[in-house]
């Protein structure tokens, strides 16, 4: 599999594109022609710089507006042509993209537009190169695949092929099954986009809103099993017009880009198991059946504080390690929920909490195959974590996870590790708070991040994510999303996480990302199977819930017409309450911890499925009014 991506697609000038293109692994570039007139060099130099990186340039475009002119507009297209074969030539590329026009002076007809590409396919060879024709989605008379494919073909002319879009075809909601009697050996290239569903204007849509395969919700997929059904064999090369990737980090977007590509053809090449189909051997998307652990980094004062607060929520000193300033609490029957508090003064936790203070630097899966997990992420591009053992500590594979935490994987012999590493710590099991697992994970990032974690959640896990939703901060909005394994969907434990992406550093979500210098996980939300008893328990043994306004409870009765003695019920535990067409949902959180890292209980009824969104406002404007002032002591 031959991979590309167009220069468009990320930023930086063009010497820095290429060198993060080549960093990510990719085969070969698409010059997109405005950087190539940007760059002061000359074409060969252009040329020579791609090889330089071991590139080789897939694509040179986009050649518009050509078809269907009357003169001398056709004449002055042609000249045009000319010009640009000469500069391909001295490139070092044999492929243009032309893409249906748009003009006004465009004349229609099929025979009338393949009797141009005939000439210019001529024109072609006698330089030594290819032209491709891409229908547009907007096309003023071609903007569809099919007609394009149908100019092509009565053209009927070795220089003159096929290119293919996914955001084209897929966002006029076109057939993809029509692609398969397309002849592979005619598709040039094949440029792959995906895009969230958005209705508004094609080209709009097109010019800002692109993304990776597998950010979006276009049937990328479908769309690449068809063109795999035709024989194709070319570079498969990402085009993506997309803001946010404008001013994003050139490395991270390409990784992000690579890795899409990979993804997607293992997708297609476990749909299509006849057709051979060249991409990296690697596992399948891995099942995660639940989070076994989170670890927290912190200095041994503020160890002692956060050891205090899971007091309050009926959590027990369990273990400490043998060879580490580790300790382990847990609540709930069988493997339970495990918190592990990293004081060490050395390692990776250390550097984490010198950078970060107290954070929820590592979380722990459970996973079937733990270095099947590892060897999936690997091929995808995700970046090792190796950290030194001690005698008889076991190696428990792990990956870099969001804001450079880290994410372990536990298998049935990795499970061991609780009863290898650690030693019990006698009478000090108390009868908990009625907690049994962690229902999510809540990671807060920028923005800008949402799409490479949604991705690389997706790509290594079985997984499915949910629309994106607003959180209204009084200070303006977190997007949040979710996503969850197959497990969770189903009402099991599994794995949920939610994503928020802060906009600007006024909302809690960006204060918490501010003061802690970076992503990281925010709040961890615990399950139980009766929230009235829990929080009562909490209550006994110390836990101060967050206070939320008298307001709350009087719309609260008056939405979901609740007696008063319900209300009231609510009210004096600070319980939140939602309701969707499956069932109930109630929740209660803890005051802030640090700079806006919190805990949350909550009880899921019936078929609930979501997280509470509509109580979030109100969550958050709780928590703001408690934020303590710089310089305050924590209380």
């Amino acid at each position: 599999m031959k991979t590309s991506i167009a220069t468009v697609s990320i930023s930086g000038d063009l010497r820095e594109k290429l060198a993060a293109i080549a960093a990510a692994g990719f085969d070969g570039v698409e010059i997109f022609e405005n950087d190539f007139l940007a760059f002061d060099g000359s074409p060969e130099e252009v040329g020579a710089m791609v090889r330089d990186h071991g590139l080789e340039i897939t694509l040179f475009q986009p050649f518009r507006d050509f078809e269907g002119l009357p003169e001398p507009q056709r004449a002055g297209a042609f000249e045009r042509a000319k010009r640009k074969f000469e500069l391909m030539n001295q490139l070092g590329t044999d492929l243009m993209l032309i893409c249906s026009s748009v003009s006004p002076a465009a004349l229609g007809g099929i025979d009338r537009a393949a009797a141009d590409f005939r000439a210019l396919g001529d024109l072609a060879k006698a330089h030594g190169v290819r032209v491709g024709y891409e229908a547009l989605a907007w096309g003023r008379h071609v903007n569809d695949h099919r007609d394009a494919w149908e100019v092509v073909r009565r053209a009927d002319h070795a220089n003159v092929g096929l290119i293919l879009d996914s955001f084209h075809t897929l966002a006029r909601k076109i057939d993809v099954e029509t692609i398969r009697a397309i002849p592979g050996d005619r598709i040039f290239i094949v440029q792959l986009a995906d895009a969230p569903k958005i209705d508004m204007d094609l080209l709009y849509w097109s010019r800002h809103f692109r993304n990776m395969p597998g950010e979006g919700d276009l049937d990328v997929t479908g769309f690449m099993r068809a063109v795999a059904a035709t024989g194709y064999d070319g570079p498969l090369s990402l085009e993506i017009f997309n803001d946010q990737f404008r001013g994003g980090s050139p490395r991270s977007i390409a990784v992000d880009g690579r890795r899409s590509l990979v993804n997607l053809m293992d997708q297609v090449r476990r749909a299509e198991p006849a057709l051979a189909i060249p991409v990296p051997d690697m596992p399948d998307r891995i099942a995660v059946s639940g989070v076994e652990f989170v670890e927290f980094a912190a200095d041994e004062h503020e160890a002692e504080e956060l050891g205090a607060l899971l007091s309050a929520m009926g959590f027990s000193l369990v273990a400490r390690h043998r060879n580490r300033d580790v300790a382990v609490w847990r609540q709930g029957d069988g493997r339970g929920i495990n918190l592990v508090v990293n004081t060490s003064q050395e390692g990776f936790a250390h550097s984490s909490y010198v950078v970060h203070g107290t954070n929820a630097y590592a979380i722990g899966l459970r996973v079937a195959d733990g270095a099947a997990t590892v060897a999936r992420a690997r091929a995808l591009g995700a970046e090792i974590f190796a950290e030194s053992r001690g005698p008889g500590e076991l190696a428990v594979p792990a990956i870099r996870g969001v804001g450079g935490g880290v994410i372990y994987f536990i298998d049935d012999a990795l499970a061991r590790v609780w009863d290898i590493e650690f030693e019990p710590v006698a009478d000090q099991v108390g009868e908990g708070a009625g907690l049994r697992d962690i229902d999510h994970v809540a990671q807060t990032m920028n923005y800008e991040e949402m799409l490479t974690w949604l991705l690389f959640y997706t790509a290594i896990f079985r997984t499915a994510k949910s629309p994106m939703v607003d959180v209204v901060d009084p200070a303006g909005l977190v997007r949040s999303q979710v996503v969850e394994s197959d497990e969770a969907r189903g009402g099991g434990a599994g794995l949920r996480l939610t994503l928020n992406g802060a906009e600007n550093r006024r909302t809690l979500a960006g204060h918490f990302i501010a003061e802690s210098f970076g992503s990281s996980v925010q709040h961890l939300a615990f399950a139980t199977d009766d929230i009235f008893a829990t929080a009562d328990r909490m209550a006994a043994l110390g836990f101060k819930p967050l206070e939320i306004t008298a307001n709350y409870w009087d719309d609260l009765e008056a939405r979901f017409g609740l007696d008063p003695a319900t209300t009231e019920r609510l009210r004096h535990r600070n319980i939140l309450c939602d309701r969707d067409a499956g069932g109930e949902f109630f929740q209660f959180y803890g005051q802030n911890f640090g700079e806006g890292f919190f805990f949350e209980i909550v009880e899921r009824r019936g078929g609930y499925r979501g997280y509470g969104a509509p109580n979030a406002p109100f969550r958050i404007a709780a928590q703001k009014r408690a934020i303590r002032p710089k310089g305050m002591p924590r209380v």
